[in-house]
C-alpha cells in the first residue's frame, strides 16, 4: 500500500523494475525511506483485525456463525500476485500470460474474460498447497463459514490468451482436484466450506463435491424460467447438503426481480405465483418461508430481502465496472418485527431454538405488510 501511494497509485508492474520484483536491497531502502507510511498502514490494518475480532466475538458468544466469501482469483494488481510471483503465469515483466474467464454460453456469445492472473497449480501442488492453505487458514480465523467462488475451476478451469479481448480463444485445462482439498482437510480439518457450484456443472464437478461432503447452492430466483417443476433451483427438489439463497450479491433483489419477472416474463410470473402461493402474500416474506420450511441445511437470506426493498438497494450487477457495492443497511430501518418475524420462522421449521416462548405474534402494520395487496397479473411490488 505504502509503494502505490509512492507511485501514484499505479500498479506494481509499472514501478521501478527492482521494486517491482522485490530486489532486497530496493525493498530494506523503500523500508527506512516510507517508515512512517508502512507503520501508519500497518497500525490501521492492527485496528481493523482487532475491531473484527472483536465483533465476531460478541456474535459467536450469542450464537451469530460469520459466513465469509473467498474468490478463486486473486487480482493482478495485488499483494498476493507481487510477494508470490512464480506462482502464477507471469512473463518476465510481470504481466499475465493466460487469465481467467468463461467460455461463451447462452448469457454471452463470448463469455467472460475476467483477467484475473491464473495459478501455477503443478508448483502449488509441488509446494504442498502452502499459500492456499494460509490463504484459508486466513479467511476462517475472519469467519465461521466461507463460500468458494467459482468452485467450478477447483476441477477444470477456463484459460484464455492474454493478449485476446474476449473469452472465445481460451480452452479448459485441469484444476488440482481432489488433492487440493486432501490437503486443505490435512491441514485444516473438518471443512467448513460451501461451494459456489451455480450456472452449468459437470458430473465431475458434483463428484468432487460429494467426496468431500460439500454444500453446492440453489437460488431461487433461478427456479421459474422453465415454467415447469423440474428445477433443481425449487425447493420441493432440494437435498439436505445445500445452501439455498433467495437471491446472491448478483442477483437483484427479491422485490426488483418479482417486479421484472412481473413485467417481462409472464410464464415465470404465472409458475412463482402457482408454486409460490402468492395470494395477496409480500413475495419476499413468501419466499423466505419456502426456504426456512426446506430440507436445505442452510437458508441465506440477503438483509434487501428481509426488508422488502427494491432494485436500488441491488448489491451488484455481473460485468457493470461502476455504480456496485453502494448499498448500506442504515440502523433506521432494522425492525425488532423482522427480526422476530425470521427467529419465528427459525424455531418453527427446527432451524433455531425459540429463546422467548412469549415473542409477541405479527403486529397489525406487519400482517399489513405481508397481506398487502393481491398480486395479480400486473401487478408492481
Amino acid at each position: 500500500m505504502t509503494l502505490r501511494e509512492a507511485h501514484g497509485e499505479t500498479r506494481w508492474t509499472e514501478w521501478p523494475r527492482p521494486l517491482a520484483q522485490r530486489k532486497p536491497k530496493a525493498l530494506a531502502r523503500a523500508r527506512r525511506k516510507h517508515a512512517r507510511t508502512i507503520r501508519m498502514h500497518k497500525f490501521w490494518q492492527f485496528l481493523f483485525d482487532r475491531q473484527w475480532t472483536a465483533l465476531k466475538r460478541y456474535c459467536n458468544r450469542r450464537g451469530i456463525r460469520i459466513f465469509g466469501d473467498l474468490p478463486i482469483y486473486v487480482a493482478h494488481d495485488s499483494a498476493d500476485v507481487w510477494a508470490h510471483p512464480d506462482l502464477f503465469h507471469l512473463n518476465d515483466d510481470g504481466h499475465p500470460t493466460v487469465v481467467a474467464g468463461v467460455p461463451p454460453d447462452y448469457f454471452s456469445e463470448t463469455g467472460q474474460r475476467w483477467g484475473n492472473p491464473i495459478y501455477r497449480w503443478d508448483l502449488m501442488k509441488e509446494r504442498g498447497y502452502r499459500w492456499w492453505t494460509r490463504r484459508l487458514r486466513s479467511i476462517l480465523r475472519q469467519t465461521d463459514l466461507v463460500r468458494l467462488d467459482h468452485f467450478r475451476a477447483f476441477e477444470a478451469y477456463w484459460e484464455i490468451p492474454a493478449g485476446e479481448e474476449t473469452a472465445v480463444a481460451g480452452h479448459w485445462r485441469d484444476g488440482p482436484g481432489a488433492a487440493f482439498f486432501k490437503a486443505m482437510r490435512d491441514a485444516l480439518g473438518a471443512l467448513p466450506v460451501v461451494a459456489e457450484d451455480l450456472g452449468t456443472i459437470t458430473p465431475e464437478v458434483t463428484a468432487l463435491m460429494n467426496e468431500f461432503d460439500l454444500p453446492g447452492m440453489a437460488v431461487l430466483q433461478f427456479a421459474f424460467d422453465s415454467g415447469k417443476p423440474d428445477s433443481t433451483y425449487l425447493p420441493h427438489r432440494f437435498e439436505q447438503n445445500l445452501a439455498a439463497y433467495t437471491g446472491t450479491h448478483d442477483n437483484n433483489t427479491l422485490a426488483g426481480w418479482w417486479n421484472e419477472v412481473t413485467q417481462n416474463r409472464p410464464e415465470a410470473h404465472r409458475f412463482a405465483r402457482r408454486y409460490l402461493d402468492l395470494d395477496g402474500r409480500a413475495p419476499h416474506w413468501v419466499a423466505i418461508r419456502a426456504l426456512m420450511r426446506s430440507v436445505a441445511r442452510l437458508a441465506v437470506f440477503p438483509m434487501q430481502d428481509v426488508l422488502g426493498l427494491d432494485s436500488e438497494a441491488r448489491m451488484n450487477v455481473p460485468g457493470r465496472s461502476s455504480a456496485n457495492w453502494r448499498w448500506r443497511l442504515r440502523p433506521d430501518q432494522l425492525e425488532r418485527t423482522d427480526a422476530d418475524r425470521l427467529r419465528r420462522l427459525a424455531a418453527t421449521y427446527g432451524r433455531a431454538a425459540m429463546r422467548d416462548e412469549h415473542v409477541a405474534e405479527p403486529a397489525a402494520a406487519e400482517n399489513e405488510r405481508e397481506h398487502a395487496a393481491p398480486v395479480d397479473e400486473g401487478m408492481e411490488v
